[in-house]
């Protein structure tokens, strides 16, 4: 009987010590986007993802990666509706776990990164707000030379002081979905291999007037 109430103790003491451990490493961390703190952030890339995803032959859903991009984020947390997202990827980077097909998806079939190296998104306008946390912003994607609309959704995580770097961190993921062929990118369409683009993003920010 004594041991069981010493472990029952010991439970409560190691669950007290991951509680105050938590605090200490996000002591202000706020997942309500009315409490988090607003200004221009710029992209931490150690902590930020971008997958797309496209179907193949109706079989599976192929992903691939861009290992390289950049973004800029001005956040207006008391109204959301103002902030806006710039992100410019580096289309050379593509990674799809296999070098050889990522050489060939970089030629002038496909990406051509050798005149079209950067794509381009930009927010342009607000559209409407999902719930607390989620909100729709409209934007212009420029790829292959050629601009077109696409809409991203973007859920904010929350914010907080990154014991890690000290740095006041925003958090959020968004999807995206396009089709390709308007951007000229309509290679092996006929045959199967899927027009319509998802794009998937995780990534955290940190204030950049530190």
């Amino acid at each position: 009987m004594f041991n069981k109430y010493r472990q029952f103790l010991l439970v409560l003491a190691g669950s007290a010590v991951l509680v105050s451990c938590d605090r200490l490493i996000t002591p202000d961390f706020e997942t309500s986007v009315a409490e988090l703190r607003g200004g221009q952030f710029t992209l931490d890339k150690e902590h930020a993802t971008l997958i797309w995803k496209v179907d193949h032959l109706g079989f599976s859903r192929y992903i691939g990666r861009f290992d390289d991009f950049d973004a800029t984020l001005d956040f207006d947390s008391e109204n959301v509706e103002n902030s806006s997202l710039e992100v410019i990827i580096e289309t050379a980077s593509l990674d799809v776990n296999n070098e050889a097909f990522a050489e060939d998806l970089r030629g002038s079939d496909w990406f051509d990164v050798e005149n079209f190296p950067q794509a381009v998104f930009r927010t342009t306008s607000f559209v409407e707000a999902i719930d607390e946390d989620t909100f729709v912003f409209e934007g212009d994607l420029t790829l292959l030379g050629t601009t077109g609309p696409m809409t991203m959704t973007v859920n904010f995580n929350g914010g907080g002081r990154n014991f890690l770097t000290r740095r006041y961190t925003l958090g959020f993921s968004a999807t995206a979905e396009f089709q390709r062929s308007d951007f000229g990118l309509d290679n092996m369409v006929s045959f199967g291999v899927g027009d319509d683009i998802q794009v998937e993003v995780h990534v955290e920010f940190q204030d950049s007037s530190l």
